[in-house]
């Protein structure tokens, strides 16, 4: 995988964003403060938002070139996000919410997504009633369905406690090693990035640090 992120400017309430990075990490960790530009950057290459400038290219394939004014669709750049508040469809059961992003089942993908992330049980079940724990395995389980070339995860782990934690990153370590999908992270937890990440980048008031 080669994400690149060229010259990317935005300006923001209380910086400006500017991003010069190239990344080939099978698993790249993003920290720092809160209100520091880590989420804006993942909506940038999921192609939530527009830069004012630059230009963003994964394994070659430009997604976003202001000079050119190319902007490939969300839907269109195979790039698997998973935002904070997961953002699941509550009037759908879990199999729903799992398949909305489903293309085509090759491989049985489905199937591979549900036994490694544990879910028979809940696929006929409403999300209203899961936990914290299993929601975030639903959302996990929609992203990787749609095929990603990319998986961008911001702080997947933060609205759970400890116990529920320690039972969800044995999933990102399985989904890594199962599915050998790229992914960007985002978090707090040193412990989280030290153990699931190959490389950590710090972001303050909108520049990336090594």
């Amino acid at each position: 995988m080669s994400l690149v992120l060229e010259n990317i400017v935005l300006p923001l309430a209380d910086f400006t964003l500017a991003v010069n990075v190239k990344l080939n990490a099978a698993v790249t960790g993003l920290t720092g403060p809160s209100g520091a530009g880590k989420t804006t950057l993942l909506e940038l290459i999921a192609g939530l938002r527009r830069p004012d400038q630059g230009c963003i290219r994964l394994d070659g394939e430009e997604l976003t070139n202001t000079a050119s004014r190319r902007f490939l669709a969300p839907e269109k750049r195979r790039v698997g996000y998973v935002p904070q508040d997961l953002a699941l469809f509550p009037h759908l059961d879990v199999r729903a919410n799992l398949c909305y992003g489903l293309r085509r089942d090759e491989g049985g993908l489905l199937e591979k997504v549900i036994e490694v992330l544990e879910l028979p049980t809940l696929v006929k079940r409403s999300i209203a009633g899961l936990s914290g724990g299993e929601k975030q395995r639903v959302a996990l389980g929609r992203a990787l369905l749609a095929g990603p070339r990319i998986l961008l995860l911001d702080e997947p782990l933060s609205n759970l406690d400890d116990r529920l934690k320690e039972k969800i990153l044995p999933y990102l370590h399985r989904i890594r090693r199962e599915f050998a999908v790229p992914m960007i992270y985002v978090s707090h937890s040193k412990a989280e990035l030290g153990g699931l990440c190959d490389e950590v980048l710090v972001m303050r008031e909108g520049r990336l640090r090594s």
